[in-house]
């Protein structure tokens, strides 16, 4: 591969691992070759290939969102692993790792292994995919490897991915070893507020069956199991200040995410918006929109994650009960955040942490997530500077919708790269014959809380 020396950027560099405003920015000269990062230090006259003048932009290190669904196979109607990639790539997101929830689902660990064979010849950007659990899968389970970590439905689901009796999720805690990840919404809850409201067409009822309650009974068994079991555990998309009361004392094993719709729609919304932010976990209240923003910056939740889950705005456009939850984010996910810069909230530091570092080191990606020496050369230049409206039809997204259409942001990805490649550029738009690969999980590193020093290149 040709060397590559992006010149003059403001370098976002990794702080102490925990404190996620801890990190330096730096300008100078990262030389790139081999799908690494040769030297952070580079010298204008390093030798290379090719120059790219980064003066003015920031480099960051490619965005890692770590739940997505990208619906292949079976529901490629709504997305399928090519679309979603260049949606990825547009939006600065160099790996994802995407969920079990497909036709067939992902439940076996050849089912995993013919997903990834899909990805290689699919995807632009690099790839990983959980296996998922079901009440009588443990043994399938144990003996997973080379993943990122196994998937619960802790609530409602489709197919037989639901668990929800005690002694299944008990023997998945005891008798497994890789990191557990859970949708935390109570099924018995959700039933019994779906009957108090039966009948109803009201899009905002949404939030009240799927109610705080829901989420902060199936939040707190499941972070019970991982404190009594000493399993790693991490609560996918929080959506409610009042779950933060399991996750504030800290742990070895729990680590939690944050998604965008919770940061920014509250119920609220839902009259200008509709099914477009209809979600599960549901969205909540400004108030809990506030609590949220809190517990990222006082780093009581370590990742943000999109749970990119498209449907046709066809589909959305059903009445509700009949509306699908879920939303398309991935390709945006970083220019919101990147827009909080402009407003003065987060700096770009901790958009770092939160979107790449944080989630390398909670599922065991080596040699991701950093810019440093003998790391993946994933990386992502924006320019704080650059505003853009977002457009449905400019979506890359199979069905070229996004809940945020009409919102104007500052702060965009300009370039993309992937193991040192320039995938996608505003520019040049997509290099089509690029793929990206699976990356190493090595979970004997310890997972986010043993790895503040970054999780380390490979060995």
């Amino acid at each position: 591969m040709p060397r590559t020396l992006i010149r003059n950027a403001s370098i976002v560099l990794p702080g102490d691992g925990l404190r996620s405003a801890s990190g330096e920015i730096r300008t100078g000269n990262v030389l790139v070759g081999d799908g690494q990062i040769l030297d952070i230090d580079a010298s204008d006259s390093a030798a290379c290939d090719e120059v790219i003048d980064a003066t003015g932009l920031h480099l960051l290190p490619g965005v890692i969102d770590d739940q997505v669904h990208f619906r292949e196979p079976g529901l490629t109607h709504k997305e399928d692993l090519a679309t979603a990639s260049h949606a990825c790539a547009a939006g600065g997101v160099t790996s994802f790792l995407e969920m079990p929830n497909t036709k067939p689902p992902a439940i076996t660990i050849e089912g995993v292994r013919d997903k990834e064979r899909l990805a290689s010849e699919k995807s632009l950007v690099n790839f990983g995919f959980y296996i998922g659990a079901t009440p009588d899968n443990a043994d399938e389970l144990a003996r997973a490897t080379e993943v990122p970590g196994i998937k619960i439905f802790i609530g409602s689901s489709t197919g037989n991915l639901l668990v929800d009796e005690q002694e299944a999720l008990e023997r998945i805690f005891a008798e497994t070893t890789l990191p557990i990840c859970s949708h935390c919404e109570d099924e018995s809850t959700v039933r019994a507020n779906t009957e108090k409201f039966k009948g109803t067409t009201d899009i905002a009822d949404h939030s009240r069956i799927r109610d705080e309650q829901a989420a902060m009974i199936a939040t707190a068994r499941a972070t019970d199991l991982a404190r009594r079991h000493r399993h790693r555990f991490h609560v996918l998309h929080v959506s409610t200040a009042a779950e933060l009361v399991y996750l504030k004392d800290p742990s070895p094993y729990l680590t939690a995410e944050v998604c965008p719709h919770h940061l920014f729609f509250n119920v609220d919304d839902y009259p200008r918006l509709g099914s477009r932010i209809q979600m599960n976990p549901s969205i909540k209240t400004a108030a809990d929109n506030a609590g949220l923003w809190q517990a990222l910056l006082d780093d009581v939740i370590q990742v943000i994650a999109t749970d990119h889950a498209p449907h046709t705005l066809e589909e959305k456009s059903q009445p509700y009960p009949s509306s699908p939850s879920g939303l398309p984010a991935v390709e945006n996910s970083l220019a919101l955040m990147l827009n909080q810069v402009q407003l003065g909230k987060v700096g770009v530091q901790q958009i770092a942490h939160w979107m790449s570092d944080a989630p390398a080191r909670v599922w065991g990606m080596t040699a991701k997530g950093r810019i440093a020496e003998g790391y993946d050369a994933d990386l992502v230049l924006v320019d704080l500077q650059e505003s853009r409206t977002i457009q449905d039809q400019a979506q890359h997204t199979k069905n070229r919708w996004s809940p945020w259409h009409g919102e104007t942001l500052t702060g965009w990805p300009v370039r993309t790269f992937v193991n040192g490649r320039q995938v996608w550029s505003s520019e040049a738009g997509f290099d089509e014959t690029a793929r990206g690969t699976k990356p190493t999980f090595d979970h004997s590193r310890g997972g986010y809380w043993a790895t503040a020093g970054g999780i380390g290149p490979r060995q």
